[in-house]
C-alpha cells in the first residue's frame, strides 16, 4: 500500500473541533487505500506560552531543559489526536521524535535530522493503524530531547516522507495554499497552482513562512511531492515540485518581505587572502546562520565586509565579530536592524532580460531607497528601510502583476 503523510500545522489542531475535524481528512485518506503518517505541531499557541514560561523564570534558559519542554507540546497535540481516531472507530498510535529513533546532531533549538529507523512505523501500519509522529523534535545520541527549530515540523514531515519512500507528503495549514507574496501584506496576491523546489526554495530563505526551507530541500533531493493544503477545504492547493520548462514562462513567480533582519558592516577590514575566511569561520563556530554576503573594495589595501542575519542571531554575530575586529584589522563595526529586504524570485529570470530594472524602477517611483542589492540566478533582494518595507512589496508586486494568475501576466522580454 502507498504512504501519505499528512503535516497538520498548530493553527489546524488548535482545539478539539479542530483535531476532529484534521481527523476525518485522515480517515478519507485511509479510506481511498493509503497508509497514513500524521505528523503534528503544537497547538495553536503553545509553543509561544512554553517559551514565555521558560524565560519567566529564567531569562537565559538552558537550551537543553528549553529543548526539553517545547517538545511537549507536540507530544499533547499527537496523543490528543490519536484518542479521537479511536473514537472514531480508527486504530491509531502516537510517538515521539525519540521513540521512532529520529536521530539528530546535540545542537540543540536548531538540530539537524541525521537518521530515522523506519521499522517501528512500517509494522504498526501494517498492523493497519495510523501511525501519528511528534513533529519539531528528535534525539540525539545521548539519549538528548532536540528540537528543529523554526518550522521543524514540516522537516519532521518530509523526513519521513523520505525515509518511508511517501507518495505525497501534505502540508496542511490555514491557508489555501501559497501565494504570489502574503496576502496579509498585499490583499490582491495571487494562489499558484505549481511552484519549483528552486523557488520555493528561496522563498521560504526569504522570509515565506509557508514552509520551512530544510523541508524544501529534502523534497528536492529525494523527489518527495509536496502539495500545501487548507485543512478547512477541500480545494487543491499548491503543489511544489520539479521544475518543468514551461516554468521558465513565468519570469516572477513571487515576492517576499522579510523584516525581523539585521546587518552587520565591518568597515575598512584589511583587503587580503584569509580575512573573509577568518570572519566566516567564527561566525561558524558561534552557530549563527548567515543570508547574504557583500564585499566592497575600498582600496587595494582595504574593504567593506557586510552580512545580513535573523533578528535572532544578531546578538550572537555581533559578540562574534567583536572579539576579532583586531584580527582582521577591522576600523569600525556597523549595525543596523531597522531594515527589511524585499525579493523577487523566478526560474524565468535565467531566460528574460528586464527584470532588474522593472524592480529598480518600481521602488523608485513609490520613493524607496535601496540600501543594498544581492542576488542569484533565480532571484533579486533589496535592503531598504523598514519603516518603508509594505510600501515597497506592494509596488513590487504591481509592477509583477502578482495579483494576477502566471498565465495572465504581461511578461518582461
Amino acid at each position: 500500500m502507498a504512504i501519505i503523510i499528512q503535516k497538520f500545522g498548530g493553527t489546524s489542531v488548535a482545539d478539539a473541533d479542530k483535531i476532529k475535524q484534521a481527523a476525518r481528512r485522515v480517515i478519507k485518506a485511509t479510506k481511498k487505500g493509503y497508509q497514513v503518517v500524521v505528523v503534528a505541531s503544537a497547538r495553536g499557541k503553545q509553543t509561544d506560552q512554553l517559551i514565555a514560561d521558560a524565560h519567566e523564570l529564567n531569562p537565559n534558559p538552558p537550551e537543553r531543559e528549553l529543548d526539553q519542554l517545547l517538545s511537549t507540546g507536540e507530544q499533547q497535540t499527537v496523543s490528543l489526536f490519536a484518542m479521537a481516531l479511536e473514537a472514531m472507530g480508527y486504530k491509531a498510535i502516537s510517538f515521539t521524535g525519540a521513540q521512532i529513533r529520529m536521530v539528530t546532531d546535540s545542537v540543540h533549538t536548531k538540530a539537524r535530522i541525521i537518521s530515522i529507523d523506519s521499522k517501528r512505523i512500517h509494522k504498526e501500519l501494517d498492523e493497519g493503524k495510523i501511525v501519528l509522529v511528534a513533529g519539531y523534535q528528535g534525539i540525539d545520541k545521548n539519549g538528548n530531547v532536540t528540537t528543529l527549530g523554526r518550522g521543524g515540523s514540516d522537516t519532521s514531515a518530509m523526513a519521513l516522507a523520505t525515509a518511508l519512500k511517501a507518495e505525497e507528503c501534505e502540508i496542511y495549514t490555514d491557508v489555501d495554499g501559497i501565494y504570489t507574496t502574503d496576502p496579509r501584506l498585499f490583499g490582491d496576491a495571487a494562489k499558484m497552482e505549481r511552484i519549483s523546489y528552486d523557488e520555493m526554495l528561496e522563498l521560504s530563505s526569504l522570509g515565506a513562512n509557508v514552509m520551512h526551507t530544510r523541508a524544501v530541500e529534502f523534497g528536492k533531493k529525494y523527489d518527495v511531492k509536496i502539495h500545501v493544503r487548507n485543512s478547512l477545504k477541500e480545494d487543491k492547493g499548491t503543489i511544489v515540485t520539479h521544475e518543468v520548462p514551461r516554468m521558465e514562462d513565468v519570469v516572477v513567480s513571487g515576492a517576499t518581505l522579510q523584516k525581523e533582519l539585521a546587518k552587520v558592516d565591518l568597515i575598512n577590514v584589511d583587503n587580503k587572502p584569509g580575512n573573509a575566511a577568518k570572519v566566516f569561520s567564527h561566525l561558524a563556530k558561534a552557530k549563527v546562520i548567515i543570508n547574504d554576503i557583500v564585499q566592497t573594495e575600498v582600496s587595494t589595501e582595504k574593504a567593506n565586509l557586510s552580512f545580513t542575519v535573523d533578528a535572532a542571531e544578531l546578538k550572537a554575530a555581533k559578540e562574534t565579530v567583536e572579539k576579532i575586529k583586531d584580527e582582521v584589522n577591522c576600523q569600525n563595526i556597523f549595525i543596523r536592524d531597522d531594515i527589511a529586504e524585499v525579493s523577487v524570485v523566478g526560474v524565468g529570470m535565467r531566460t528574460h532580460y528586464g527584470v532588474a530594472d522593472k524592480l529598480f524602477s518600481a521602488l523608485a517611483e513609490a520613493k524607496v531607497n535601496i540600501d543594498s542589492i544581492t542576488t542569484s540566478e533565480i532571484r533579486i533582494s533589496c535592503i531598504v528601510d523598514k519603516g518603508q518595507s509594505k510600501k515597497a512589496l506592494r509596488a513590487v508586486c504591481r509592477a509583477f502583476e502578482l495579483d494576477k494568475p502566471a498565465e495572465q501576466r504581461k511578461q518582461t522580454s
